[in-house]
């Protein structure tokens, strides 16, 4: 039996449960034949995720995916410490004490990481083509997210040697999310770049609306914010 635990939702994630399937089928593990895989899902609500682990490690699972960030990495480590964890992240699985190296990850837990946490200042430097010397980037940010602050600090460096002014909008909930846009709205900036951060993903139709409403360009770290319209 494999645990999935992911932060995000069911509706939202088909695409990636799809290839997730597709790539055990590929390796000759075709669920409801020879195994079995039991869903979890936290949509968006990073303080359920302990608990959504336990349940999972309650049913005696054989390996537990952790997808959909770094809150969803750290739910399952701190789990167990027996049961094999496959991890996706966006930072340093070192650095969040998830693996000792990259070469040599130890413990029970490995993973990839596409390090989306790491590059704001790359998606600066885009924008930056965009928006003239001295203009305002506004910067949608959820502190509840782990490398929030790692996010943040890249991209105050990246704004700083582009000679652009950033301003910081924090949301938590669907609702701080439209009070975020309606200050960006009101304050009208150059340009947004969205943070690297699940529930952000899940409210992804949401923000672009919104990003779309208050005329803003905006930059996202998903294929999946362009396919949605943004």
């Amino acid at each position: 039996m494999i645990g999935l635990l992911n932060s995000r939702t069911a509706e939202d994630t088909q695409h990636l449960i799809a290839g997730f399937k597709k790539g055990l089928a590929e390796n000759d593990y075709v669920d409801g034949q020879n195994i079995t895989i039991e869903y979890r899902w936290a949509r968006g609500r990073y303080d359920r995720l302990p608990a959504l682990a336990a349940e999972l490690v309650g049913r005696n699972v054989s390996v537990l995916v952790a997808t959909g960030g770094e809150p969803v990495a750290l739910a399952a480590r701190a789990a167990t410490s027996t049961i094999p964890i496959v991890f996706t992240v966006s930072g340093d699985p070192a650095q969040l004490g998830l693996a000792q190296s990259f070469a040599r990850p130890g413990g029970n837990a490995t993973g990839v990481s596409n390090f989306q946490s790491d590059i704001g200042a790359k998606r600066l430097g885009l924008l930056r083509q965009l928006a003239r010397q001295g203009a305002t980037v506004a910067f949608l940010s959820n502190p509840a997210f782990p490398t929030a602050e790692t996010q943040l600090t890249d991209a105050r460096e990246g704004a700083t040697s582009l000679g652009l002014k950033l301003d910081v909008y924090r949301a938590t909930t669907p609702p701080e999310i439209e009070a975020a846009f309606a200050q960006i709205a009101e304050s009208r900036p150059a340009a947004l770049i969205v943070a690297a951060d699940p529930f952000f993903d899940t409210r992804r139709d949401q923000i672009v609306k919104l990003a779309a409403a208050a005329t803003v360009p905006a930059i996202y770290h998903l294929r999946e914010y362009a396919v949605a319209g943004g």
